[in-house]
C-alpha cells in the first residue's frame, strides 16, 4: 500500500467550494497533502488547503497542467474539462471518480441513456439538441425540462406547465421528462474503492424548498418502510456497479405514489444529501471519499443517531456581505452543529452552509430542525 499520510504523495482536487472544504478537514486529519485548482482565489479551499491554483475547470490547458503537478486526482464539482482528464489518465495519472463515468454523469442526456441501456428504472425522457427542434413536438403538459449540463442545486430544472412556459426555456441542448407524480423523494450514497468492495449509507429523505427546487432539509433515516428502504438500497447499488465507478456516487431516487423506486439522477461526489453524516455516521462521506480513492478499507456507514440536515441559503431580498443571524440562538439548542462554508457575499438561494441536528429521537430531530430554520437568517450588512 502506498503511504498517503505524512508523505510527498500530493492529491489533487478539482474544485474548491463547500465539498471541497469538508474534504480538507479528513484530509487535515489523515495529514495528507493537498493541492485545489478553483476559478475564484475566494473559494472556500483556497486558504486551507496546501496548495491552490486559480483556472478554470472547463478549460483544457487549466486542468492538464494542474493534473501534472498531482499524484493523484479528484472532483468536488462534476463541471471539469474531460478531454484534459482523458489525456492525464492515458498518460498514468489515477482519476477518481474516472473520467468515463463523468463523461456519462455530467450530461443528463447521456446519463438517463445510461440508465435505460443498463434497465435501470428511470422516468421516460426524449432527448433535443436545441429549443427549436423542441417547439416542433407536442408534448403532455405538465413535463420537466433540464438543461444537458451546467445544471445544479434545481438551476437548469424547470417544469414546463403550458405553451409560453416552452418559449421561456434556454436555447440549450436539454432532455424532457415524464412529471413523475411521487410521494418521496430519497437518496442513497454509495462508496465504492478500487478493490471493488462497496457500501451503501442509509436511505434519506429530501424535502425540498417550493419555489428554489433546493434541499431544504435531508432526515436520516427515511421515514419509509423497510421494504422501500431495501428496493431502493439494491438499484442504487446496481446503479454503482453499471458504471463501476470509485469513489463516491450519490444516487437520488423517487418513490412514486405505489412504492416504485425510479432513479432521478446521479452525481459521483460528496453530496448535499451526506452532509448528516458529519455528525451522525461512524465515517461521515468526505472520509468515506478518500477511503475509497485511495483503495482504503471502506468505513462503517450505520448511524450513530438519527441526523437531519438543514441548508442555509441566502434569504430572498438580501445580496453582499453576508451576516448570520441568531447564530448563538442556534447554539443553544441541544444537538446542533452549524457549518459555515465560508463564502463572503450572499445573494438569494445562495448555498453558504448547513445544520446538523442530531437526536436518537427522529421526530424530536426534525422539531428541532423546524425551529433552527425558523430562527437562524442569512442576510446582509
Amino acid at each position: 500500500m502506498k503511504n498517503y499520510f505524512s508523505s510527498n504523495f500530493k492529491l489533487g482536487v478539482l474544485g474548491g467550494g463547500q465539498l471541497g472544504k469538508m474534504l480538507l478537514a479528513e484530509t487535515h486529519k489523515f495529514d495528507i497533502y493537498t493541492s485545489i485548482l478553483d476559478n475564484s482565489v475566494e473559494a472556500p479551499c483556497a486558504q486551507i488547503c496546501n496548495e491552490f491554483h486559480q483556472g478554470n475547470l472547463l478549460d483544457f490547458d487549466a486542468v492538464y497542467n494542474f493534473g501534472k503537478t498531482v499524484d493523484l486526482l479528484t472532483i468536488e464539482i462534476e463541471h471539469v474539462n474531460i478531454e484534459a482528464l482523458l489525456k492525464l489518465k492515458n498518460e498514468g495519472l489515477e482519476i477518481y471518480p474516472q473520467p468515463s463515468v463523468l463523461q456519462i454523469i455530467q450530461h443528463k442526456g447521456r446519463q438517463k441513456d445510461f440508465f435505460v441501456e443498463n434497465n435501470i428504472p428511470t422516468s421516460p425522457h426524449k432527448r433535443f439538441s436545441s429549443l427549436q427542434l423542441l417547439k416542433k413536438e407536442t408534448f403532455e403538459f405538465p413535463f420537466v425540462w433540464k438543461s444537458a449540463q451546467f445544471g445544479y442545486d434545481g438551476t437548469g430544472v424547470k417544469i414546463v406547465r403550458n405553451q409560453s412556459d416552452i418559449n421561456s426555456l434556454a436555447n440549450v441542448e436539454c432532455i424532457v421528462e415524464k412529471l413523475i407524480p411521487f410521494k418521496n423523494e430519497l437518496a442513497v450514497i454509495v462508496a465504492r474503492n478500487k478493490n471493488g468492495e462497496i457500501k451503501t449509507y442509509p436511505v434519506v429523505e429530501m424535502e425540498f424548498h417550493p419555489e428554489a427546487n433546493q434541499v431544504e432539509y435531508v432526515i436520516c433515516p427515511a421515514r419509509i418502510s423497510d421494504d422501500v428502504a431495501e428496493n431502493a438500497r439494491k438499484i442504487a447499488l446496481k446503479v454503482a456497479e453499471s458504471f463501476k465507478h470509485i469513489g463516491l456516487l450519490a444516487v437520488e431516487l423517487f418513490q412514486t405514489e405505489n412504492d416504485e423506486i425510479l432513479v432521478n439522477e446521479v452525481a459521483p461526489r460528496t453530496h448535499n444529501s451526506g452532509h448528516y453524516s458529519i455528525e451522525a455516521s461512524y465515517t461521515n462521506q468526505f472520509e468515506q471519499h478518500l477511503r475509497s480513492i485511495l483503495n482504503l478499507p471502506l468505513g462503517n456507514t450505520d448511524s450513530k443517531v438519527a441526523g437531519i440536515m438543514v441548508n442555509l441559503v441566502g434569504e430572498e431580498g438580501f445580496s453582499g456581505d453576508v451576516v448570520y443571524e441568531n447564530m448563538e440562538e442556534i447554539l443553544k439548542m441541544d444537538g446542533v452543529t452549524p457549518h459555515i462554508y465560508g463564502k463572503k457575499q450572499t445573494r438569494p438561494f445562495r448555498k453558504m452552509g448547513h445544520v446538523t441536528v442530531v437526536n436518537n429521537n427522529l421526530n424530536e430531530a426534525r422539531k428541532i430542525a423546524e425551529k433552527v430554520k425558523n430562527t437562524i437568517r442569512v442576510i446582509s450588512k
